[in-house]
């Protein structure tokens, strides 16, 4: 008689705890490969260890045993192909009741398992039953695997946490933005394996894009692509131009979770806009959620070098940056993710494992499809700009010079100086366990103007320029030392105050002109208007110092801050033929929104919070807009968009119900946006009891 399998149990709940995927359901399995699972199958009638039963596991639309993508496995044992690839195993478990039928397996899945969903079916004696799916995951738990993390508060932190900060603003004026990754949020699953199978790669080839999921190094790549919307059904458009009516400005976002939602429910539809630091903040969630260790970096004086030379043109005028005709730029900042894994590929002995650089913002090609890396965060460090993948535009990103030039009113062009410690600075992610900013500078370039630091970055120019180009040209002495500093804290609704001092540095006094100009700066380095100009002709004597105040009214800046992120003051002096310059970035520091929760807050019941908002202006607000998020708190994005006009220097008081689904402590954003103050942010932390 045969024995048939009556019922299946695949223990959701013990099963995922033990695989740390509890978070995400306890409706379906998910596991983590090279870590064992139970399952348990109830048969008709007793079973004895040499009966047959005969597992098969499948993944992909044309699974094979030489691709990865399927296994048969138990007994009898199978005769397995030479290439057979990822062969799965299972073992009876103590938990067995045999002469009752119980047969509880401990299964594994292999090492070199691809990620991805599966379906399990069992034979025995010839008759074959379904008995469901299972999702399987990277294992940073076990130390087989290429993405293992030994440090089990970094695997918290980079795998485990849900809530975290991306770092904007400058270099001197760091700002952090709460964000929620949100990667264990349940239709997580299914958004994150969609946008595996929506990638180019897939349908050209869908069997050998399934077989190559068992490589962290190739699903990173293929997440890069996805994230942005260049080459395929990617999740973001980009845009920098500040034209945002038919989608979101990017400042908006405070969650990659209603960014993905929205890519799913809309059929894979693109979602308009995003900038670096959410294309980053998304990739993170999705790297956490397939189990990739990962965190998100800022490069702060982030440079964009597109043809390999390692300098970045700055051209001035009159009216102060001129904008550029190329795509090279300085930008204020510039996010991408590391994502930690072995590099086997490399062949370098561990040399590379590690940290790897991944940017999903689409700036330029890699392997002809809009991605970047990973590139070893150790390579670009010793400049080893021979090394897989974009190693040379990374280290430009963080090493490049920039050469600055002043065009005359007849086009002439003339070198001004070349700058080689400004590109690569405080570069931050956040701390393990806290909300602390870590620099970590050091483990991507040598300290600035070292001599570790300067012999790199030669030896980079001789591998990446063309020959000819050289790093050694002596730079004219500078005569003249300029700086501004700021003489008050700038305040987004008060008049900005500078002050520009020139310091003489030889023996000769000097008669210069010296031209001021205020532009209103987007994040990527573009003016997107001009605020000030100012012309003044000063005495400056041998040795000597002279300081010249600069005001830049609230009146005169006001609506071009709206939509930019910084006011870039530049000033340029002139003495016959020569000339010197200086420049600062001055980012405002925006009115603040404050929340607080009004009630002890538990699990499943009503919970209340209050947002507040104190208007700084002398006019009225308009458009008001309120939007709160945060994991096992809101289902989707809490909007209140019905928000009256804010009276001037007002007091704005909004209360919110919502009822939490998950316990712990947890992060609530909210994000304010008016006609005046362009999306402002805040978070509190929510400690939900059982």
């Amino acid at each position: 008689m045969v024995n048939r399998i009556n019922k299946v149990d695949f223990h959701y709940v013990a099963n995922n705890a033990a695989h740390r995927t509890i978070e995400i359901t306890t409706k379906q399995l998910i596991v983590r490969r090279g870590q064992p699972f139970l399952l348990t199958l109830e048969m008709l009638q007793s079973f004895s260890v040499g009966d047959t039963l005969l597992l098969t596991v499948e993944t992909g639309p044309a699974p094979l045993e030489r691709h990865g993508t399927r296994s048969q496995f138990g007994n009898p044992s199978p005769k397995y192909p030479r290439d057979a690839k990822a062969v799965w195993k299972y073992e009876i478990d103590r938990r067995a009741v045999l002469e009752r039928g119980i047969v509880a397996l401990s299964v594994t899945p292999p090492i070199d398992a691809p990620v991805g969903k599966y379906s399990l079916s069992a034979m025995t004696h010839g008759e074959t039953k379904n008995l469901g799916t299972l999702v399987v995951l990277f294992n940073p738990w076990c130390s087989d695997d290429w993405m293992y993390l030994p440090d089990d508060r970094e695997r918290q932190e980079y795998v485990m946490n849900e809530e975290g900060t991306v770092y904007t603003g400058t270099s001197d004026c760091i700002s952090s933005l709460p964000w929620i990754f949100g990667q264990f949020e349940e239709e997580m699953v299914d958004i994150c394996l969609k946008i595996l199978d929506a990638n180019l790669k897939h349908r050209k080839d869908p069997a050998g894009d399934t077989s190559a999921r068992c490589n962290p190094i190739y699903v990173s790549r293929v997440i890069s692509a996805m994230v942005n919307s260049n080459d395929d059904q990617g999740v973001l458009v980009g845009r920098w131009d500040g034209k945002y009516s038919d989608g979101c400005s990017p400042t908006y976002w405070t969650s990659s979770v209603s960014i993905l939602q929205r890519w799913f429910q809309n059929r894979c539809s693109p979602v308009k806009y995003g900038q670096c630091w959410v294309y980053a903040a998304v990739m993170c969630t999705v790297m956490r959620f397939f189990g990739i260790p990962c965190r998100v970096v800022t490069n702060f004086q982030s440079a964009h070098d597109s043809n390999n030379s390692l300098t970045i043109d700055e051209c001035y005028d009159d009216y102060g940056v001129r904008s550029k005709e190329t795509s090279e730029s300085v930008w204020n900042f510039h996010v991408w993710v590391e994502g930690w894994m072995k590099r086997p590929d490399l062949m370098k002995g561990g040399m590379y494992d590690g940290w790897q650089v991944l940017d999903p913002t689409p700036q330029e090609k890699s392997e002809g499809v809009f991605c970047c890396g990973p590139a070893p965060v150790n390579a670009i460090l010793r400049g080893d700009t021979d090394v897989k993948y974009d190693v040379p535009f990374v280290y430009a990103e963080v090493n490049a010079d920039i050469v600055k030039w002043m065009i005359g009113t007849n086009g002439s062009k003339k070198k001004m100086y070349t700058d080689s410690m400004s590109v690569g600075q405080s570069i931050s992610t956040k701390a393990v366990g806290s909300w602390k900013r870590v620099d970590i500078t050091d483990s991507y370039k040598h300290k600035e103007g070292s001599a570790a630091e300067r012999a790199i970055f030669k030896r980079a120019v001789r591998m990446n320029s063309k020959e000819g180009q050289g790093c050694d040209i002596e730079e004219a002495p500078q005569y003249v030392e300029m700086k501004i500093k700021e003489e008050t804290k700038a305040i987004n609704g008060q008049d900005v105050k500078l002050s520009l001092k020139l310091s003489s540095k030889d023996h000769t006094n000097k008669v210069l002109s010296v031209r001021v100009n205020a532009q209103a700066m987007r994040y990527n380095g573009n003016p997107a208007g001009n605020i000030l100009n100012k012309v003044q002709h000063v005495t400056l004597l041998s040795r000597q110092d002279v300081a010249i105040p600069l005001l830049i009214p609230f009146a005169d800046y006001s609506k071009h801050m709206v939509n930019c992120d910084s006011i870039k003051v530049s000033a340029v002096a002139s003495d016959s033929d020569e000339y010197y310059q200086t420049e600062t970035n001055i980012t405002l520091e925006q009115p603040v929104i404050s929340m607080k929760v009004l009630d002890p807050v538990h699990v499943n019941r009503e919970m209340t919070l209050e947002v507040e908002f104190k208007n700084p202006l002398n006019e009225r607000l308009r458009n008001c807009s309120l939007t709160v998020i945060g994991c096992g708190l809101f289902k989707s994005d809490y909007v209140k968009s019905d928000l009256r006009e804010v009276e001037p220097n007002a007091t704005l008081r909004v209360k919110i119900t919502t009822t939490p689904y998950r316990a712990g402590l947890k992060t609530v954003v909210a994000d304010f946006d008016c006609s005046s103050f362009r999306d402002i942010k805040s978070s509190c932390i929510v400690d939900v009891k059982p």
